[in-house]
């Protein structure tokens, strides 16, 4: 199991990472970040708004599944969004430089940090 600040570091290793945060979507704010090059606050306020509206969607839908994650592909960055499996209302956010970042293997690291986050 890792704290918060351990996967918050371990993301920070992968290529191009630009910063990282934990969010509480049921309030919008961060339960830890690091990093720079995005108002982080603003950022997980505003990717709260995004996780809910596409639950909201499923649900509308009827589907019966989960979300992985969640990419938003700029120009220059990549926002990936990545619920916890461990604890309903939790999201890693995680900003890479697009030049710089391997989409598959920040999907994949997301994946295995978040699978052992602590809270």
């Amino acid at each position: 199991m890792a704290t918060i600040k351990q996967t918050l570091d371990e993301i920070m290793t992968l290529d191009g990472a630009l910063c990282v945060a934990v969010v509480d979507s049921s309030s919008g704010m961060m339960l830890g970040s690091t990093g720079s090059g995005v108002d982080l606050e603003v950022a997980a306020a505003g990717n709260t708004e995004v996780v809910r509206a596409k639950l909201k969607t499923m649900r509308a839908l009827g589907l019966n599944d989960i979300i992985e994650d969640i990419l938003i592909t700029l120009g220059k960055q990549y926002h990936l969004i990545r619920p916890s499996s461990r604890k309903e209302g939790v999201f890693v956010y995680a900003v890479l430089d697009k030049a710089r970042s391997n989409l598959a293997m920040a999907r994949r690291k997301l994946q295995d940090t978040e699978k052992e986050l602590s809270f």
